[in-house]
């Protein structure tokens, strides 16, 4: 069986924003109560801190609260950016974007750390397992579908470019404007698995809103 930190079939990406005042470990929370029992083996399932607007002490003291609802879920839990933060608080991973350190060097500084990254071309993914397909994980590839916080970095790929960045062998996550009625779908065109933020941290139920995500991945 996959351990947390593996490419996970289900990526749940924070953001505190939209979870309508609600606490986001208390959202998080909610949502691995939808994994637990939905037949998706929670080792399958990763949690990525993405809170780029907070300071270095606030993040981290989020970040533990993350790690200690993670760690009784048996879910991973990935710091986006932060390698330093993620060996603070045992997180299983960092996930890394163009604006963080190469792939190459987080290994260096924390080689214990599994490392995801984010790509926007297929291109990218590539490039990426040429230089350093050895150290990455899995690479997060979006916008699928359109997407509001996802519309800067240009107009949705689509499924095709799910298929060819898998071609590539790196395990691919899909993001961008994703509901379970997309999960089988991107599955068949090579998805290893599905991320998603809003449509869990803003749902009025994120226990049934994860859990619908799981059903579809089982």
């Amino acid at each position: 069986m996959s351990k947390p930190g593996a490419a996970p079939r289900l990526y749940l990406i924070t953001d505190r924003h939209a979870t309508g005042g609600r606490p986001l470990v208390d959202v998080v929370a909610a949502a691995l109560r939808g994994v637990a029992g939905s037949g998706l083996p929670p080792a399958l399932v990763a949690v990525q801190l993405r809170e780029k607007d907070l300071p270095g002490r606030a993040l981290t003291e989020l970040a533990r609260g993350l790690r200690d609802v993670t760690a009784a879920a048996g879910v991973g839990l990935f710091i986006n950016d932060r390698v330093d933060v993620a060996l603070a608080v045992g997180a299983d991973g960092v996930h890394l974007s163009g604006t963080s350190l190469d792939a190459a060097t987080a290994a260096a500084i924390a080689p214990d750390l599994a490392i995801a990254v984010s790509v926007h071309a297929v291109a990218e993914v590539a490039a990426l397992r040429a230089a350093a397909g050895d150290r990455i994980g899995f690479a997060l590839l979006g916008p699928i579908r359109d997407t509001p916080s996802k519309r800067a970095f240009g107009p949705p790929l689509g499924d095709a470019a799910v298929t060819e960045a898998a071609d590539t062998g790196l395990p691919i996550v899909a993001v961008g404007g994703l509901a379970p009625e997309h999960v089988r779908a991107l599955r068949a065109a090579g998805a290893h698995g599905v991320a998603c933020i809003r449509a869990v941290m803003a749902a009025p139920d994120p226990s049934a809103a994860a859990g619908a995500f799981c059903q579809e991945l089982k």
